[in-house]
């Protein structure tokens, strides 16, 4: 018996950072004195591919070595994410595993042979699938009297990914909810063995704040959730390398750096054209030209740009050439996937030609993709090649046929693409993967540079849901700079607003302010603020604020110049009587007026159908914070900073809305005042036709949230509403119905 499962097991993969290894001594400790169960758990909080496994894995070796025999861990439901768990449990226990060294025997539950004494009598592994078969499978051996051992050994399971077990429900005829199969079949592992502990692996621990006895008491009138808590939380470190929604969501905000640069807008005309075939939106003899496949072949352009660029700089720093990925992924249909293959094929069929043709349309889609990508490699801090060296590396990578096509729509597909790290494989320096759900199950795909996504389902699952682009995690800070994301503009701020909730949320959890509770909110029929049960939020109309936070109304334009002008006329009336004639400046007011002055801004503004916003989340989180305040006489009452003369543009040279009205010296004179009241900052905008407005003056809202608030979510529909439609709706459940 070795004297240190974990240290081997560390040493075995170089070694975790001190900060890991104290993560990891604190989970197990607190296993081995608190009571677990699915119900009340321990939690490994982790960010989206931030080495949650590594971590666990750790726990489980630790565990080992507190006296623990028997390890359960769960994972998603498909066989190739079982199979790459099996290979890196026994890549990590390689020491413990190899012939004449079994100290450790990992097992699939659905293969596990026939175990003898000398094999119950090592450490096990057993790797289970969260679904009903193979969970059956595994009470079925802890109930089997030839292995009744088990039944005395410490048993600890590991829940990855916990949200689509732990905390399972599902809904019943008439109304009602019943704990999920899975969930069930854990408490009944519990009561078979004589010593249990359960840990919760993931990114999403908000099925704790979803689940459906959401109990809502009232705090001054106002709703408020008080969510279950786990057992224990220990918080997982972040390593260097990490990329994640604050990279793509808000850094992507800030001009200069190579975040900046990461989204490209997708016209929603372009993906519905990629979704079938139909020679009226698109013919593959035209894909060069063709409206509809304008942005998808420059993303291909610039990924065959992008990699050439990361090549000559490793070959100039004397570094290993790296292979590299793009993955488009917009649709579930094997149908769709067939039509995307094709256009892609053709798209790269037609590069060939061009290149053999030495047709200008090559040189001039290669020189627009070298003038994206230069200021944001050298944003990175990266020597840009000259572009003749890149051109030259892609036609060399064209006429070579470096770039590959595959496409990944079933369990098979995955099966033979793997490697033996269980990634897909990149068989050659440019690969490009087209696939549906099979791609979002944490598969794991080496090198991403480019991302094409457009999943619009009717539902989203919050926990997975960022997960679909698989642009989370470990990356190269020197592949940022390449780094490229394209989707349909409604697609990207929903998956803004998940980042946003997934962050209020989340710290809250962390800083111990869940203890007072989250408000979910949302306006009745007669315009009131009332109770929005939790687990029903749709992210689709979903606001969600944190302490010290912006509220900025984007993707809009004005209203006719001749339909404004009286709402604007007003507006302006009303700050005149407050601020004078050059209406500049900052006062506390009554909510009341607040919120006049806040619909009166709103009417003049129109929003696309891709903004996912109106104006009800900003007047109700208005209302709520001002009422909400902490102490009696601040309440009702929204301290008011205007500005005019403000000339921003409505779209940006990135083709992105602006999202920044206010100047830096605007927003921190707003947050030094929104203490314990929120700040309203009313700015007016020129509004020139120019600027790409409609040459009616307006003024641009901005709410900054009190930093002593507590965390609010603002649902616009329930997901049972009545008015809910099948492509708007984002629905967070516990459990994923």
């Amino acid at each position: 018996m070795p004297t240190s499962f974990y240290e081997t097991v560390a040493k075995d993969r170089g070694g975790d950072s001190p900060e890991l290894q104290d993560c990891i001594r604190r989970t197990v400790d607190q296993l081995i004195a608190e009571e677990t169960s699915s119900q009340r758990p321990g939690i490994l909080l982790g960010k989206i591919q931030s080495g949650k496994t590594r971590a666990f894995l750790g726990a489980i070796a630790l565990a080992f070595d507190k006296g623990y025999d028997v390890a359960v861990v769960l994972t998603k439901g498909t066989v190739s994410l079982a199979r790459q768990t099996l290979n890196r449990i026994k890549k990590d226990f390689r020491t413990f595993c190899d012939d004449g060294n079994d100290d450790v025997l990992v097992f699939d539950i659905m293969s596990l042979p026939e175990l003898t004494g000398y094999e119950l009598s090592k450490k096990l592994i057993f790797v289970v699938k969260k679904e009903d078969d193979n969970m059956r499978r595994l009470l079925a051996a802890f109930k089997s009297e030839k292995y009744a051992v088990l039944r005395e050994r410490r048993v600890l399971i590991v829940d990855d990914e916990a949200d689509l077990a732990s905390v399972s429900y599902q809904r019943v005829k008439g109304g009602g909810t019943k704990v999920g199969v899975v969930s069930s079949q854990i408490d009944s592992l519990r009561k078979l063995v004589k010593s249990f502990a359960f840990l919760q692996v993931t990114a999403t621990p908000y099925s704790l704040y979803l689940q459906p006895e959401d109990t809502v008491t009232t705090k001054d009138g106002m709703p408020l959730f008080l969510p279950k808590r786990p057992k224990f939380t220990e918080i997982l470190p972040i390593h260097p390398e990490y990329v994640g929604g604050d990279y793509y969501f808000e850094q992507s905000n800030v001009e200069g750096t190579p975040a900046f640069y990461f989204y490209k807008p997708v016209p929603l005309s372009e993906r519905d054209a990629l979704k079938e075939e139909d020679g009226r939106r698109l013919k593959l003899e035209n894909v060069l030209t063709a409206k509809n496949t304008e942005v998808l072949r420059q993303a291909i352009v610039d990924f065959l740009v992008g990699v050439s660029v990361r090549k000559l700089q490793q070959e100039k720093a004397g570094q290993k050439e790296r292979k590299y990925s793009f993955l488009f992924h917009t649709e579930s249909a094997r149908k769709s996937h067939a039509w995307q293959e094709k256009v892609v094929m053709a798209i790269r069929d037609a590069l060939v030609k061009a290149n053999a043709d030495d047709d200008p349309i090559l040189s001039g889609m290669l020189k627009q993709s070298y003038e994206n990508l230069k200021p944001s490699v050298q944003a990175s801090g990266q020597i840009m090649p000259a572009f003749k060296e890149c051109e030259a590396a892609v036609r060399t990578a064209i006429s070579k046929d470096f770039l590959m096509v595959t496409k990944v729509n079933s369990e098979a597909d995955v099966d033979a693409l793997l490697d033996d790290e269980g990634q897909l494989k990149l068989r050659t320096p440019m690969n490009i993967f087209i696939g549906g759900q099979i791609l979002d199950r944490g598969i794991t795909i080496g090198n991403l540079i480019g991302f094409y996504y457009g999943r619009n389902p009717k539902k989203f699952q919050q926990d997975t849901v960022l997960q679909h682009s698989r642009m989370y995690g470990a990356r190269p800070k020197d592949d940022l700079g390449v780094t490229r994301f394209y989707a349909p503009p409604n697609i990207y701020q929903l998956m803004k607003r998940i980042h946003e909730f997934d962050s209020a949320l989340r710290e809250a959890f962390i800083s111990g302010a869940h203890d007072r509770g989250v408000y979910f909110i949302r306006r009745d029929i007669a315009q009131n603020l009332g109770p929005c049960s939790p687990n029903k939020v749709l992210f689709s109309t979903l606001t969600s604020v944190r302490p010290g936070s912006r509220l900025v109304p984007v993707h809009f334009q004005t209203v006719a110049k001749t339909n404004g002008r009286k709402k604007l006329e007003q507006l302006d009336a009303l700050l005149t009587v407050i601020f004078g004639p050059k209406m500049t400046g900052g006062k506390v007011i009554d909510l009341t007026d607040a919120v006049q002055m806040l619909e009166l801004a709103f009417a003049n503004l129109e929003f696309d159908e891709e903004a996912l916003h109106d104006d009800k989340p900003f007047l109700a989180m208005l209302e709520h914070l001002s009422k909400t305040a902490k102490e009696p006489e601040n309440r009702n009452r929204v301290y008011l900073l205007a500005a005019t003369d403000r000339n921003v543009v409505r779209v940006r040279p990135s083709g992105r809305f602006s999202d920044a009205p206010d100047t830096k010296q605007q927003a921190e004179e707003a947050r030094d005042n929104a203490k314990a009241i929120p700040a309203l900052m009313m700015l007016r905008q020129n509004g020139k036709e120019g600027d790409q407005w409609r040459d009616l003056p307006f003024w641009w809202p901005v709410i900054v949230v009190p930093r002593d608030a507590v965390t609010c979510v603002f649902a616009g529909k329930s997901a049972d509403s009545d008015a809910v439609d099948g492509a708007a709706t984002a629905t967070a459940v516990a459990g994923g119905q």
